[in-house]
């Protein structure tokens, strides 16, 4: 058999059995590129003998970061998101800064969208003024707003190849915006995320939860300990898990501090302010 290759394109010439091995090596190929988003010369020559790959038996691997590492739950309720997703359409996800709600959730929808179990990832964020007024902040509204889904931009780019990535949100198979710009749509067969929903008003999550179309899952991730809505606001996450809770269908994971996978120091922060917190309650009640 001869191969002879120019730029992109591969001409091979041999017998039909030879072709028909070379294709199916190369798919092998792809697909494995596909999986673990690496390729060194010793995964080739354990694919063209036929030997396992690395990991190729690992079934708690939700998908492979961009370096080929492998993504997955690192604590009892990290799992539990993992088989809630499996279970139900919509799963709420609570807990501190750290815990991998967003994370996990993003490779969940990774994970579909490799296995075509859904045709889109729509990711979003409420764009909450934190101390800033967008209308002072410099650029057009995309500019402005950018900085609040940057955290998912992040992720996405830890899993998916740039040129890849680009790719996909060019054809808007992976969109991130703002709640406000999910009104008056209908979402089919899609993983959608919203991500810090602690800061969502009332009738903001009511119109996002409304947004479900078929073959959807949705997933709302927050952290009811972090809400940067007025006071006299009410939280939209905090209201619908209190209306939500008994709903069939529906799925509730709450992660804590043991789940923290960030730096230690994330835990002794938390930890320091939970300490603040009941000790100003404890003083309120007095």
């Amino acid at each position: 058999m001869r191969i002879a290759a120019r730029g992109n394109v591969m001409r091979v010439l041999g017998d039909e059995e030879q072709i028909i091995l070379f294709e199916q090596t190369v798919e092998k190929i792809r697909q494995h590129v596909l999986k673990f988003n690496t390729l060194s010369d010793e995964d080739v020559v354990d694919i063209v003998k036929g030997h396992k790959t690395k990991d190729e038996s690992s079934s708690d691997t939700i998908v492979y970061s961009i370096a080929g590492h492998p993504i997955k739950s690192r604590s009892e309720n990290q799992k539990k998101l993992i088989d809630a997703y499996a279970k139900d359409d919509m799963i709420f996800v609570t807990g501190p800064a750290g815990t991998g709600k967003t994370y996990l959730s993003i490779a969940l929808a990774v994970k579909a969208l490799k296995e075509k179990t859904a045709k889109k990832i729509i990711l979003s964020r409420p764009a909450v003024e934190a101390g800033e007024k967008l209308g002072f902040l410099p650029g057009d509204m995309k500019e402005k707003i950018d900085p609040y889904l940057q955290p998912l931009y992040d992720a996405l780019e830890d899993m998916i190849p740039q040129v890849r990535l680009q790719d996909l949100m060019e054809k808007n198979v992976i969109q991130i915006a703002p709640l406000a710009f999910m009104r008056g749509r209908t979402l089919n067969d899609a993983v959608v995320i919203l991500d810090e929903a602690q800061n969502t008003t009332p009738a903001q999550i009511r119109m996002f939860l409304t947004r479900m179309g078929w073959n959807t899952k949705m997933i709302i991730t927050g952290d009811i300990t972090q809400i940067d809505l007025p006071h006299s606001h009410t939280s939209g996450l905090v209201q619908s898990l209190d209306i939500l809770r008994d709903v069939k269908g529906i799925s509730f994971v709450e992660l804590t501090k043991k789940d923290i996978v960030r730096h230690k120091l994330v835990t002794r922060v938390v930890e320091a302010y939970e300490r603040f917190q009941k000790e100003k309650q404890e003083k309120l009640q007095e």
